[in-house]
């Protein structure tokens, strides 16, 4: 799928990634819906491409329902969801949280819950929002971000890495099973983007380090759906890490547990 000429909703578009991708896609020649649960940041960033700002809180089915509902009704159809909204963290955070600290907000069920309410289940609704009309036009296309920790992992962030490996398995899911009915479905599997949420990672960084700007692994977006692949690896590492982790399991986490314990800011 090419850009031009198509109607793409991006969530968590007023920032970040998500901004980039907006400005990429208009700069293509995309209709876009700016979708964030900062209203005036959608505003800003849908004034500044000539696109459709709609507010909403993702983790609210009903919202998005009604963003779906709302772009069908001002734009007629929809050819790409991006499903980008996340949090790294389920509480404001300022450290590292080992899971067995049950007196810590950080590691509550509270904050899991909240990280699973926001990583995983948006991209459930969008589906199930946006399959009908795309199922019935026998077309669409559904981008899901689901970061290097899907594949690989976050260190330090147990709920992080574990919604981004189910936003894996459900982005799975959804490609073997509508792939031949028109459905097109791929991952945005990024190792570190230079993001205000990047900046909250404390202790990650492996990511760090070899962070890219928004804008570039907003291209690596524009490419991996001209390709239509089902990874988009704007860091060509993570395909070689992951073909190791495949290889021998056992020693890739060794190779992880050795990276943990000299990780500054990590303890378990």
């Amino acid at each position: 799928m090419e850009p031009a000429g198509k109607v793409i909703v991006v969530t968590g578009g007023a920032a970040g990634m998500g901004e980039a991708m907006c400005g990429r896609f208009a700069a293509a020649g995309a209709s876009v819906v700016v979708s964030d649960i900062d209203a005036a940041g959608a505003e800003r960033v849908a004034d500044g491409i000539g696109g459709l700002a709609i507010a909403a809180d993702v983790s609210d089915e009903r919202a998005v329902v009604e963003l779906v509902d709302r772009t069908l009704r001002q734009l007629g159809r929809i050819d790409a969801f991006v499903s980008n909204a996340g949090v790294l963290w389920g509480e404001p955070h300022d450290g590292v949280t080992p899971l067995h600290e049950r007196g810590n907000p950080w590691a509550s069920n509270q904050a899991w819950q909240r990280v699973w309410d926001v990583n995983v289940m948006p991209q459930v609704y969008a589906a199930r929002a946006v399959l009908p009309h795309m199922l019935e036009r026998g077309s669409g296309y559904l981008i899901q971000n689901a970061s290097a920790a899907g594949l690989l992992t976050a260190l330090g962030n147990a709920p992080y890495a574990t919604s981004k490996h189910a936003v894996l398995g459900l982005t799975e899911w959804l490609s073997i099973h509508y792939g031949d009915r028109g459905i097109r479905v791929s991952c945005i599997v990024a190792e570190g983007v230079r993001t205000a949420m990047l900046r909250g990672a404390q202790g990650e960084w492996f990511a760090v380090a070899g962070a890219i700007e928004p804008e570039q692994a907003a291209d690596c977006v524009i490419d991996g759906m001209s390709k239509e692949e089902f990874l988009i690896l704007p860091h060509p590492a993570v395909k070689k890490y992951f073909r190791g982790k495949a290889a021998d399991y056992d020693e890739w986490i060794s190779k992880m547990r050795r990276l943990h314990a000299k990780t500054p800011g990590l303890k378990s």
